[in-house]
């Protein structure tokens, strides 16, 4: 049977709010940050069924049953998966993909293809470096100079130059082996309908993506010259890149904003060099898109707390309107900064200091506030006409606020602007309330096909703490590059510190939805897995043997060509093979 592509799934799962399809088959009610009712699945006097919106999962303390929302379909209408999938798509309005056979040659050359992918633009990285530091690149050089970017910051954020060479990159690509094809998927080069392929970045300075594991995934090139348009080119959505689920920075700033506990949020990429530079507050950027809701919800695994920080033009303000409404949705405790008229994060930093800017961030209003005064400050609220146009438009945003308690004090608020002190307004917005919408959440991660070594370690993070985060740290971050587990792997290594009592409840705590539940499934089951280090072991092997499998294509390839031509590469390719193999036996 075909199955469903994990992204629709991914995006069904985000639009499928578990309290509103949970709410069709049992009555709930709020009971702190969760809901509660009668489980369905057994007979009971008390409730004891509870579904968590934050964490997208529901769970009975009298019977023990739990999953997330497809799981609560499969049980309730015993269905299998992928009637589940269908029943939520055709309640939320999505239209069904054709299902793809489950065909292990096929995602193999997928997962190939992603790996060529990051080493393309590992590579291009490398080359946009080696530009910029060429005599060719002293313009480019000049320009963050003037903008005040340090050698430093360059370094650290990876920035480059394209030269205005036509095939440069393209040349140097092909010289590594890569072809064509992947060249051209990979968005750094373009397909002209006349057949001719060319970089697509020239006479530009270039700014790389990354995930928030530091591969570089994408890049961003902006214009030397006043008369070159677009001002900002971005790489294109490729296998490997998502720009609406993509977080500029977030890989660099990812700790401060967790010890901080808030993020600030800017929209250009030298908004985020300045405040990273001068170390003025946690930031990430946008990736010069308007905030998407995978972007909160990306955000908001790491931080509910963030200061919006967008340019006070019309086109700024506008973007920020936008992004708060998703970030309240999210759920996040939300502030806004407004900068003077034709500043920017950037421009104000380097006129005035980032004292300045931290003292303008202590003075941020909170996102409620911000509304009302803003809408307040576009009618005349001294009319009939003024005031009922702000009441009607204040009651609408009400719906995207997360709770009744929140809802409560915007209206109390919106009534005081208003001037009405009657209580009608109150009544009026307690009427909207009971009809407002329940807010999406966070979006969940894939977290299918875990290997035997990932849950062995997984296991040992909540029952042998002290020896898992040990072995933990000889997981190199390409070991664990392509396994489902990753995410939790991360958490685990950031919580290195804690006291070991205290980690396990803490991982699964700050996990998002299905990784926190898979972690407690994991962990609740008791077979005796392999020692941490020798799961670590396992983990290496998988990636070697990746690595050599990689490796004797490319041989395969070369011979193809031509032994004789390319007999110093096949050589080399060879060598590496053999080291490879050293490795792997070095393991047993």
């Amino acid at each position: 049977m075909g199955l469903f592509p994990q992204q629709f799934i991914d995006d069904l799962r985000l639009q499928a709010n578990i309290v509103q399809v949970v709410q069709e088959y049992v009555p709930l009610k709020r009971a702190g940050a969760t809901y509660k009712g009668l489980c369905p699945f057994h007979s009971e006097k008390t409730p004891s069924f509870h579904v968590n919106p934050d964490k997208g999962f529901f769970h009975c303390f009298g019977c023990g049953v739990g999953g997330d929302v497809f799981k609560f379909l499969e049980l309730h209408e015993k269905v299998g998966f992928q009637d589940a999938v269908k029943m939520l798509a055709h309640k939320f309005g999505m239209s069904l993909p054709e299902p793809t056979e489950g065909n292990g040659d096929d995602g193999r050359r997928d997962a190939g293809l992603r790996e060529a992918l990051l080493k393309i633009h590992e590579i291009a990285a490398a080359y946009f470096r080696e530009q910029l530091a060429a005599a060719g690149g002293s313009r480019a050089r000049q320009q963050l100079a003037d903008r005040d970017v340090s050698p430093k910051t360059i370094e650290q954020l990876g920035l480059g130059y394209a030269p205005a060479s036509r095939e440069g990159l393209k040349v140097r690509l092909l010289k590594q082996g890569f072809a064509q094809g992947q060249i051209v998927q990979s968005g750094l080069v373009v397909a002209r309908d006349n057949g001719e392929v060319v970089d697509r970045f020239r006479n530009r300075l270039m700014v790389p993506i990354c995930r928030d594991t530091g591969s570089v995934i994408a890049f961003g090139g902006r214009s030397m010259v006043a008369d070159q348009l677009p001002k900002y080119l971005n790489s294109p959505e490729t296998p490997i890149y998502s720009k609406g689920r993509t977080l500029y920075g977030l890989n660099l700033t990812k700790p401060a904003i967790r010890k901080l506990g808030f993020v600030v949020l800017v929209e250009g990429y030298f908004d985020f060099a300045q405040l990273f530079q001068s170390d003025a507050a946690p930031v990430v950027a946008t990736c010069g898109t308007a905030l998407t809701p995978q972007q909160a919800q990306l955000l908001r695994r790491v931080t509910s707390k963030a200061i919006l920080s967008f340019d006070p033009d019309a086109a700024g303000q506008g973007a920020a309107a936008r992004s708060c409404e998703i970030l309240v949705k999210e759920g996040f405790e939300l502030n806004v900064v407004v900068l003077d008229q034709g500043e920017d994060p950037d421009t104000f930093i380097r006129r005035k200091g980032a004292h300045q800017y931290r003292e303008r961030l202590r003075s941020s209003r909170p996102y409620l506030e911000y509304v009302i005064n803003r809408e307040a400050g576009q009618v005349d609220l001294r009319s009939p006409d003024g005031r009922n146009r702000f009441i009607n438009k204040m009651r609408v945003f009400a719906d995207l606020l997360p709770d009744e308690a929140t809802k409560e004090i915007f209206a109390e608020k919106v009534a005081f602007t208003a001037g009405v002190t009657d209580g009608t307004v109150l009544i009026q917005f307690r009427k909207s309330f009971r009809d407002a919408r329940t807010p999406t959440r966070p979006i969940l991660p894939d977290l299918g096909g875990l290997k035997d070594a990932e849950k062995g370690l997984i296991w040992a993070l909540i029952h042998n703490t002290p020896s898992a985060l040990e072995a933990l740290a000889e997981l190199d971050p390409e070991d664990a590059e392509y396994l489902n587990g990753r995410e939790i792997f991360e958490m685990a290594r950031s919580l290195h510190g804690e006291p070991p009592d205290l980690i396990p409840s803490a991982l699964i705590q700050r996990l998002s939805t299905v990784n926190a539940q898979l972690v407690a499934n994991i962990a609740s089951t008791a077979f005796s897995p392999a020692p941490p280090i020798e799961c670590i072991r396992a983990l290496k092997r998988l990636r070697w043997e990746r690595d050599q499998a990689a490796i004797q294509r490319e041989i395969d390839r070369l011979q193809q060509l031509g032994a004789t031509q390319h007999g110093n590469e096949i050589d080399n390719l060879w060598q590496r093979k053999k080291d490879l193999l050293h490795r792997i036996e070095g393991l047993t």
